[in-house]
């Protein structure tokens, strides 16, 4: 049998519903991440506006990193939390084509933001005289403008054409968020074309800026190996450890679930992966900013003295 597109008018979420009596367990954990998602990426925001020392390129394309697992943090996680502690699970036709579109828009803000960190980085490594002409205000928010936009036209057509298909009987989504493989997997018919757009999606929004990221640290590394003194080449490779940690983590887990071919893993494995940069990067990425990086750590211990001072 199938239903309509025009009659699916909701969904339902199995998220974790294969591992019944741990759903509190679950809603606590989640809970305390994405308070500390919050609380950490609101401190990034907070010090690199407030500090003087941070007022450079590198820590406003953090700043705006910050922003963006903000947003799409909580575009997903609040609903999960939801899910967690009701039986019912829907979630609307609207809802879900709005929650995948804002999913999929940050995320390729993200690719590309982090594509212009790289940037940044290479022009303060290898063209250190020229940095602060190149890299100038006006510069530094076309990137940022750029990266927020750049992915709205090609996802935006993306979450219409998945949601412009026909739905089989089933309305069970198995994944804790509507994403376009778990949603797929219900669509009746041909989806041939959704693939197709999925795959020029992922060249375009993925695998262009990873490339832009490679080619910016393959010059990176070619000029430090050049600095003669260990010291230096330790001092210059500090400043782009973190970024590289940040983009190995989310192209990781991103490219088993969107790049490899579904036959060689399950919707339960892009589950359970998709939770590595929906929820443990947005986590970790203002630890590993924050613990690696002494500007970061000095302009904290500002804040905190600050807010325990004014108590």
């Amino acid at each position: 049998m199938r239903v309509n597109k025009s009659t699916t008018n909701s969904f339902r979420l199995l998220g974790f519903s294969n591992f019944p009596g741990l759903e509190g367990l679950f809603f606590t954990a989640f809970f305390t991440i994405y308070l500390l998602i919050l609380i950490g990426n609101a401190l990034i925001i907070i010090v690199t506006l407030a500090e003087q020392t941070l007022q450079n390129p590198m820590y406003f394309f953090l700043r705006n990193l910050s922003c963006l697992e903000i947003c799409y943090t909580s575009t997903i996680i609040p609903k999960m939390l939801e899910d967690l502690l009701s039986e019912d699970r829907t979630i609307s036709f609207v809802s879900c084509a709005f929650q995948m579109s804002v999913f999929l828009i940050t995320g390729a803000a993200e690719c590309f933001l982090l594509a212009a960190m790289a940037y940044d980085r290479y022009v303060a490594i290898c063209h250190p005289l020229s940095y602060a002409f190149i890299m100038n205000i006006r510069v530094c928010y076309g990137l940022v403008v750029a990266s927020w936009l750049a992915g709205i036209p090609v996802q935006l057509a993306q979450t219409f054409l998945v949601f412009s298909s026909c739905f089989c009987n089933s309305n069970e989504i198995n994944h804790f968020f509507c994403d376009i493989p778990a949603l797929l997997s219900l669509v009746c018919g041909d989806i041939s074309i959704n693939e197709q757009v999925a795959q020029l999606e992922v060249v375009l929004l993925a695998v262009i800026p990873f490339a832009m990221i490679l080619m910016s640290y393959i010059c990176i590394a070619t000029t430090i190996l050049k600095i003669p003194s260990v010291e230096g080449r330790h001092k210059a490779f500090s400043t782009c450890s973190s970024h590289l940690m940040v983009v190995l983590g989310f192209y990781g887990s991103g490219i088993i679930v969107y790049v490899t071919p579904k036959s060689s893993h399950s919707l339960d494995t892009d589950k359970y992966l998709s939770l590595f940069y929906t929820v443990l990067s947005p986590l970790l990425n203002p630890l590993i900013y924050s613990l690696r990086n002494r500007e970061v750590q000095i302009a904290l211990g500002k804040v905190f003295f600050f807010l325990f001072a004014h108590m």
